[in-house]
């Protein structure tokens, strides 16, 4: 289409940047107010019929620019039918990160692994407030081969394509993949190399996956 603006994409910018106070608790309660109100499509004026507090003083709570008493809290939790203590999560969640540097990612062998295969796990991340694990690899592919081990697993996988030619299977299809080309899908499929046209292969690979326990 010309003439049009057509967007796509996440709904939020992943490159903004955070502001001074991100972890001040007034801002962490504003945003769990302002989340928790928008799952359950109610306007800030139903709110403020629903507690008795003005549109203003809400605006200002889930901007985090006020510091609302346990009271207040309360009957705002009462309001949206959730826990007081689920208006301080996001204040209270440990934030984690990993850095692996260059050259120390954990080699690992997986199932069908064989030489020439190499994976190395380059960190391992579980959100805890939703349950859902993020482990990314580098897999290395240098010796050419007639059979490929095929994988199945929970979750979902991305592949971005580095050095070589790939011919990757997922389920009944085939893709050629080239350095630059991502690969996204359900990991649920029978998946993995069909045949190596250039070597060596070297792809990142992301698995994402939720905890069968949560």
């Amino acid at each position: 289409m010309t003439g049009r603006n057509h967007r796509s994409g996440p709904a939020q910018d992943p490159h903004r940047v955070a502001p001074d106070r991100e972890r001040n608790l007034e801002l962490a309660i504003g945003r769990e107010v302002r989340a928790f109100r928008q799952l359950q499509r109610i306007t800030v004026k139903e709110l403020s019929d629903q507690t008795g507090l003005s549109t203003g003083m809400l605006s200002k709570i889930e901007n985090g620019v006020t510091s609302a008493s346990l009271t207040t809290l309360q009957t705002l939790a009462n309001a949206l039918n959730v826990p007081l203590t689920a208006l301080f999560r996001r204040y209270e969640e440990n934030r984690e990160v990993v850095h692996t540097k260059a050259d120390e990612g954990v080699e690992i062998v997986r199932e069908g692994t064989r030489a020439g295969h190499q994976y190395n796990l380059l960190g391992h991340l579980e959100t805890t407030a939703s349950g859902v694990t993020v482990e990314p690899y580098m897999i290395t592919l240098t010796d050419r081969s007639d059979v490929f081990p095929t994988f199945q697993h929970d979750g979902v996988e991305m592949i971005y394509m580095l050095e070589g030619i790939v011919q990757y299977r997922h389920g009944e299809q085939v893709f050629r993949l080239l350095p630059g080309d991502t690969l996204f899908f359900d990991a649920d499929a029978p998946h993995g190399p069909d045949t190596l046209e250039k070597l060596p292969v070297r792809f990142l690979s992301v698995i994402s996956y939720r905890d069968a326990g949560r």
